[in-house]
């Protein structure tokens, strides 16, 4: 609707623009959004400070603000009296369509948004009332829907007459805090749909510096009223203000926004805004959206290190960087921060044994740059324990895999092929360390006492390397365990200190043990009376090597009876006992090996679900992507013997699919950045057609001999990727 003329649109605005710079010179800083506090943790190794993420903003309410926050409510200031509904709206939207006479429709827009009183005179639900809970903004949605979704398709100085009037309500000279009203009119200018087209970026920037400029009570307000909005608008929103973000980095037509260096707070403010809808989704179970679609794609193509660097440097200070607001960050951006900051640990480690080395006046050799690792299959999992044991001061020097008695040279392949046969025999039930659940496919911790949990901390650690030198595992945790490795994302100095207690719903008991759960959830929903018909009491039991073993879930909780009035306690009580405690020094042991290896400020960018995909790939195959993205070597796409193996491969099952997979990359998970991160190449082999084909795992290649037809090439191929373990040297 602005495209048509929208050059031309503004010319007329700016002097009422470079005026908001003189009017507004108090209210935030002209850097950064205002600064939210992260709850202070305790005997942490010099964390920088950071700004408040997704996981934290959940936990404020009014009650838990500081007094300073609690600004007295200002009393609202009386509203004009308006009476147009929905449908007298509507009626004058199509009076003006079939007579082309514009000016009842224009008048409303032009009054309605000329000022904040206006605003919610028009869409507030009742004047009369004040509406000043979190529960119910006041707003009547369904009129301000229908009035934006009329605006796009009203004439051209309807349109103008609306941003003539936000650019007058934000003009305005504010004295002492918000009203709600106030609050109000910012959530409804924020759908404001001529906000998606560049030509109105200039408002939109002051709106937005507005909103971030608010107190953190106001903005209590503005995240619960926001998670009301309908999920279609609360996408717009959020895909608006991404688009804001990337255009301001990006832009397509440079001179059509002001010099950078004169608006360095567009992009801090937009981005504030943007975290108290992520905010707002973060407080619904299921979320309104998901969180990838606040990912900003745009930020990978930007300095990731240099924005990371002053996020370490700076932290929570005026430096804005967009690792304080790590949602915005996609995970592929965050695997490269990961990866790089993992490549300078290593170049950082090699480079102080050497040195070392060299100041004992002893001969340097290759190896010592390197965590060397010598097994032999028939002892692997004995071996490679034994092996991380001894080495514990070099986990952080690049990874290298030798099996004994092969011919095998490390490139890659090898450690791949160590990590997935490792996994494999550790998790297999018969090894005791896990449970695995059929109900929900996941392994959990199992819970016997022992002397030593030494094991366990070795797994973690052998989980660590895997991120480390960005190798997937087919681990089948469920998503409460990388909850708990992030519970804290920095290992306290102080070992006595709780580490991987987390908060656990029974949300998280059914990913893991969902008959059990179904149980309990029955329990809590039971009419009858639970104390006479489950005579249970707050003691549970469970098996430890035969022998039944009872534990109280609070004292003396064999005498305390479960009843309609303390259920939900017990119920959260045995949550927290299965997930937390009853596993806790199991769990401990396998964090400290995780953060052995892991320990980055860079975990603190990642929420849990990315962890588990840094960690474990995707298990979804697209092999019509890999063939899109496969390179050739001797071959073109279009001869019959490629074309014959596509073929074959696209009418694979799912488990031949992931043989050819794990035969041609050593993996069958997919990274993060999907099938075309394998970099997968197809080489010709000048060899017999007897031939089975071979591949060179540490480059992803695959090694194809000219088969004849495609029967051949099917045969030749199964038999290869299922055959398909030991290394040798041609």
């Amino acid at each position: 609707g602005l495209e048509r003329g929208a050059k031309n649109q503004f010319s007329t605005f700016s002097n009422f623009i470079t005026t908001i710079n003189q009017k507004k010179e108090g209210i935030g800083n002209r850097n950064s959004p205002t600064q939210l506090v992260i709850p202070n943790i305790k005997n942490v190794r010099d964390l920088p400070p950071i700004c408040l993420d997704v996981r934290q903003k959940q936990r404020i309410s009014l009650d838990t603000l500081p007094q300073e926050l609690k600004a007295p409510i200002p009393p609202e200031p009386s509203l004009p009296i308006r009476t147009k509904t929905v449908k007298d709206f509507q009626d004058d939207v199509e009076k003006a369509k079939s007579s082309g006479d514009w000016k009842a429709v224009h008048d409303f827009y032009s009054t309605t948004f000329d000022s904040f009183l206006e605003i919610n005179a028009a869409f507030k639900k009742d004047t009369n009332s004040p509406f000043n809970t979190i529960e119910d903004s006041g707003i009547n949605a369904k009129f301000v829907n229908v009035v934006y979704d009329a605006l796009l398709n009203t004439p051209q100085d309807v349109q103008k007459s609306v941003l003539k009037g936000v650019i007058n309500s934000l003009l305005q000279e504010w004295k002492g805090p918000r009203t709600k009203d106030d609050l109000r009119a910012y959530c409804i200018l924020l759908q404001n749909p001529q906000f998606s087209n560049t030509s109105t970026y200039v408002i939109y920037a002051h709106l937005l510096r507005q909103i971030a400029a608010l107190t953190e009570a106001d903005h209590h307000f503005l995240v619960h009223w926001s998670k009301k909005i309908s999920q279609r608008r609360f996408k717009q929103l959020v895909d608006r203000l991404l688009q804001f973000i990337s255009l301001r980095l990006f832009p397509a037509k440079p001179e059509e926004f002001p010099p950078m260096v004169k608006c360095t707070w567009w992009i801090p403010s937009a981005t504030k805004v943007l975290a108290l809808f992520n905010a707002a989704n973060s407080l619904i179970s299921p979320p309104i959206i998901s969180y990838t679609d606040f990912y900003n794609s745009t930020l990978d193509h930007i300095d990731l290190m240099e924005e990371y660097h002053n996020w370490q440097c700076y932290g929570n200070s005026h430096r804005f960087s967009f690792c304080q607001y790590p949602f915005i960050i996609s995970i592929a951006a965050k695997k490269v921060i990961i990866q790089r900051d993992s490549e300078q640990q290593m170049i950082s480690i090699a480079r102080q044994s050497l040195v070392d080395k060299v100041s004992r006046r002893q001969k340097p050799d290759m190896n010592m740059l390197f965590l060397n690792v010598k097994v032999r299959r028939m002892h692997l999992v004995s071996d490679s324990l034994d092996e991380l044991a001894r080495k514990r001061a070099d986990l952080k020097k690049k990874l290298k895999v030798t099996f004994v008695g092969e011919a095998g040279l490390d490139m890659g392949g090898l450690t791949k092929e160590w990590f997935l046969l490792l996994i494999r025999q550790i998790f297999h039930p018969d090894y005791g360390m896990f449970t695995y659940h059929k109900d929900s496919h996941c392994h959990w911790f199992r819970s016997f006492k022992c002397d030593n949990y030494s094991e366990f901390r070795l797994v973690g650690a052998l989980m660590g390397l895997a991120v480390y030198n960005s190798i997937t595992l087919d681990i089948r945790f469920p998503p409460c365990c990388y909850k708990k490795l992030l519970s804290p994302p920095i290992v306290p100095c102080d070992h006595n200190t709780l580490v991987g207690i987390c908060d656990v719903t029974l949300d998280d008991l059914f990913q893991i043990m969902p008959e059990l759960a179904h149980g309990l959830n029955e329990l809590l929903s039971y009419e009858g009376n639970v104390e006479e018909d489950f005579y249970s009491t707050f003691q549970v039991f469970q098996e430890e090597f035969g022998v039944i073993k009872s534990y109280n879930l609070k004292p003396n909780g064999d005498k305390i009876p479960v009843t309609n009035q303390n259920r939900k306690e017990y119920v959260q009580l045995y949550v927290d006992f299965l997930l937390n405690k009853s596993i806790y020094k199991q769990f401990a042991a396998f964090y400290y090996g995780f953060h052995s290896v892991c320990a980055s400020y860079a975990l603190l960018l990642l929420r849990p679900e990315e962890v588990e995909i840094l960690v474990c790939g995707s298990p979804e195959l697209d092999m019509s992507a890999l063939q899109r993205s496969t390179q050739y070597e001797g071959y073109q796409k279009t001869d019959l013997t490629i074309r014959y193996f596509w073929d074959v491969v696209l009418g694979f099952s799912l488990d031949l699919q992931k043989k050819l997979l794990h035969f041609a990359t050593g993996s069958d998970r997919v990274p993060v950045g999907g099938m075309a991160d394998l970099n997968f190449k197809i080489s010709k082999s000048e060899t017999s057609t007897n031939w089975l084909p071979v591949a060179h795992t540490c480059f992803n290649q695959l090694c194809l001999p000219p088969y004849k037809n495609k029967k051949e090439l099917k045969q030749k191929l199964i038999i290869g990727i299922s055959n398909a373990e030991g290394f040798g040297l041609e």
